[in-house]
């Protein structure tokens, strides 16, 4: 008996969600500016009135199926959770183009911050979310715009990004980051090196910001995507163990910070 409870909490702390969540998804049509974006939304029909928010960002090739299933996987933790959609409506690149149009708007981190800010917009909207709770998570590029949703001073209680990158052209906006920060980080991702990890623990640090980086021992880049297959050496595989405990410490930091609100 003792062994199945262990297993059911498990999988409902990776995901696997409460017996009687009734989950209600939806695709949303919003607005930076004159651009049409695309989200989606995420959320527990059984949940209560009021409930913490969480934006979560997809990484290059826009937002995807493992985007909205990561958004399920909140909804049904008990959060409300909106996919945002940063490139816009239809824009969804291939392998081939995926690189060109993230490096687009890691050249101009003010409308990357909009875009961002439109999703923040969109889900603090929603009745349903307590506006004194709220929390952006991102993959790969998605965690760097998270971070700058942050460093823009957005009212976030908490941060987190898996195997984003950490760097910004003004380490000085830090000072603007109003809760707390985790860093879930492959230990050896090539593409996140030493020198940019060491730049980002200066900015925090300088800052006074409540952060915290997890390094994984044998995890590289997009550790928690299962389509990046086993291959380590290419730069970019998934790595079953860094997917679930840093699903487990982003939860950990979630109730830590939600509880104090």
């Amino acid at each position: 008996m003792r062994n199945a409870i262990a297993v059911a909490l498990v999988l409902v702390a990776f995901g696997g969600g409460r017996a009687d969540a009734k989950l209600h998804t939806e695709t949303v049509e919003y607005k930076d500016g004159d651009a049409t974006l695309e989200g989606y939304l995420a959320y527990d029909d059984a949940g209560p009135a009021k409930r913490p928010g969480i934006v979560v960002v997809h990484d290059w090739f826009g937002l995807s199926a493992d985007t909205r299933h990561r958004a399920d996987m909140l909804a049904q933790l008990g959060y409300v959770a909106f996919a945002a959609d940063i490139y816009g409506k239809g824009v969804r690149p291939t392998m081939a183009t995926a690189g060109a149009e993230a490096g687009k708007w890691k050249q101009d981190r003010t409308a990357m911050r909009g875009r961002a800010r439109a999703a923040l917009a969109q889900l603090s909207s929603n009745p349903r979310v307590d506006k004194a709770r709220l929390a952006a998570i991102g993959y790969c590029f998605g965690g760097t715009v998270a971070l700058e949703l942050a460093r823009s001073g957005a009212p976030l209680v908490a941060t987190v990004t898996f195997h984003g990158g950490l760097d910004t052209p003004k380490p000085a906006d830090a000072a603007n980051i109003k809760g707390r920060v985790l860093a879930l980080h492959g230990a050896d991702d090539p593409y996140v090196p030493a020198a940019q990890v060491a730049d980002f623990e200066k900015e925090m640090r300088d800052a006074k910001v409540d952060w915290q980086l997890v390094a994984y021992g044998g995890a590289v880049h997009a550790f928690s995507v299962k389509a990046a297959g086993a291959d380590s050496s290419k730069g970019a595989a998934y790595n079953e163990r860094a997917d679930r405990r840093s699903w487990l410490a982003m939860q950990q930091l979630f109730t830590e910070a939600f509880a104090t609100k």
